[in-house]
């Protein structure tokens, strides 16, 4: 998808600034030795600044997808109304002239159809004005789709049937496609429900169990790491940062997942991931900073000992 630079896209990374500038300006320190953020939710509002900079350009994202799937839609109503011109006697070329001043609305299609039947027109060999026609659409389908009837019609072959094969294809591969979506709702649902517990399990270890094991005596931490983990038992670890890197990851690789089986393509996911990254952050991060949680620091042990009851669980 080729990008574009618009009004809406200036107005999002302007807001987008704004909102970061005045994060910085507000709510983080740079005094020596006091280098860091004021506020817990400097953070989430950096992210939501990132995020609203970067939405415009997520929704021509997002519009491309749902423009693909038109044209496929399209080009199916297109192939079939050519068709049935074509089995009147009608050559190709004047099929297309005819489809084209039938008047029918083919929707994101349309600007396509009139340049093919305009070329037509002008002269261009029938292969080349098809070529140019589903390069411009960016559609592996209709490549594929009109790379048939250029095969077919340069070994003299039945172009009504031809034709009619390319559409029992195209509405088949749709077909496939809806029923594939349609069997993996459940699953992308599960996906989700899966994805918020496991947010939910992060959110109890660093609002409530890290601290209270913070809390135990430093001889049972210390007989702990001792037995787990050697040395280096008093040695402090902020696992914060563990926690959002643990949610970033999950997120990322659970909503490409769902793409995939839902649609057939990781970028289809690329929506899933967002809403995942984004809503896991924000709710780590504004839970455990409403909660008084803004930092989970404990001991090497500690950790360890977290680490080994977890171990234990799942062993069982």
């Amino acid at each position: 998808m080729r990008l574009e630079l618009k009004a809406k896209h200036y107005l999002g990374i302007g807001v987008a600034l704004a909102i970061v500038l005045t994060d910085f300006v507000f709510l983080f320190s740079f005094a020596p030795g006091m280098i860091g953020p004021k506020k817990w939710f400097f953070a989430p509002i950096f992210v939501v600044g990132i995020f609203l900079g970067a939405l415009p350009f997520f929704q021509d994202f997002l519009a491309e997808k749902k423009r693909q799937k038109e044209l496929e839609t399209k080009f199916l109503e297109f192939v079939r109304n050519l068709g049935e011109i074509v089995r009147s006697g009608v050559s190709i070329p004047q099929a297309i002239i005819q489809v084209r001043q039938a008047g029918a609305n083919y929707g994101a299609l349309t600007p396509y159809i009139e340049k093919l039947a305009n070329q037509i027109e002008w002269g261009y060999p029938l292969n080349d004005a098809l070529t140019i026609f589903a390069k411009d659409t960016k559609n592996v389908v209709i490549r594929r789709s009109v790379g048939i009837v250029i095969q077919a019609e340069k070994s003299g072959g039945d172009l009504a049937a031809v034709l009619g094969a390319v559409s029992g294809s195209v509405l088949e591969i749709k077909k496939l496609k809806d029923e594939q979506k349609s069997q993996a709702y459940g699953q992308m649902i599960q996906g989700y429900i899966i994805f918020f517990v496991f947010i939910g399990i992060m959110i109890v270890m660093q609002v409530y169990l890290i601290p209270k094991l913070s809390e135990i005596s430093g001889e049972v931490v210390a007989g702990l790491s001792a037995s787990f983990a050697g040395s280096g038992a008093g040695e402090k670890t902020d696992l914060t940062s563990v926690f959002l890197g643990t949610i970033v990851v999950q997120g990322l690789f659970a909503g490409l997942m769902l793409g995939k089986f839902s649609e057939g393509s990781f970028t289809a996911g690329v929506k899933h991931a967002v809403i995942m990254i984004l809503g896991g952050y924000l709710l780590m991060t504004t839970i455990s900073g409403l909660l008084g949680a803004g930092s989970s620091a404990v001991t090497t042990g500690t950790a360890v000992a977290v680490a080994l009851l977890v171990r234990r669980q799942w062993a069982r």
